[in-house]
């Protein structure tokens, strides 16, 4: 039931996956509550491991944004071995994402997942679920890698030099 005592004919249920690092969470949960805000009849879940779970602690969550966990499949602290620390996120936490989905109700009808992660892509096409990535670096971060092409193609004294300060 809505606020005006007429039920919701139609409730989305959208899943948010961000990558296990703050950074990432932080500018999910943010979008989430964006989301949650000017949609009446969306409903979030959002994932996150269970290490990461304990970390959002007991403060209160916002509206129509529901929790649920899936197993760590490593511990952030080993994020110092960057490398390691991604291949298992891209090779561990698909198969709990998946399970997760076939428990939740309403049915997923839209997945919101981290750029970083790869494998939501892979439930677009098997689940038929429309997917939107979400690109959490900065504008500056963008801005090289659309502009990699200069300095790939141009000779080193031919590119500009600007220092600051």
């Amino acid at each position: 039931m809505d606020p005006t005592g007429a039920e919701l004919t139609s409730v989305h249920h959208v899943v948010a996956m961000p990558f296990p690092l703050q950074g990432h969470i932080n500018a999910m949960m943010s979008l989430c509550k964006l989301l949650s805000s000017r949609k009446h009849n969306l409903l979030i879940t959002f994932v996150v491991t269970e290490e990461w779970l304990h970390c959002i602690g007991s403060e209160p969550k916002p509206d129509k944004i529901r929790f649920a966990s899936i197993p760590t499949v490593i511990e952030r602290a080993k994020a110092v071995d960057f490398c390691g620390f991604y291949e298992v996120i891209k090779t561990k936490m698909e198969a709990p994402f998946e399970q997760l989905l076939d428990q939740l109700q309403p049915p997923v009808d839209r997945i919101i997942a981290d750029f970083e992660l790869q494998w939501p892509f892979g439930f677009r096409t098997r689940r038929n679920i429309p997917l939107a990535s979400l690109w959490t670096m900065s504008a500056s971060f963008f801005s090289a890698l659309h502009h990699y092409h200069v300095f790939t193609q141009a000779q080193p004294e031919h590119l500009p030099l600007h220092l600051i300060g």
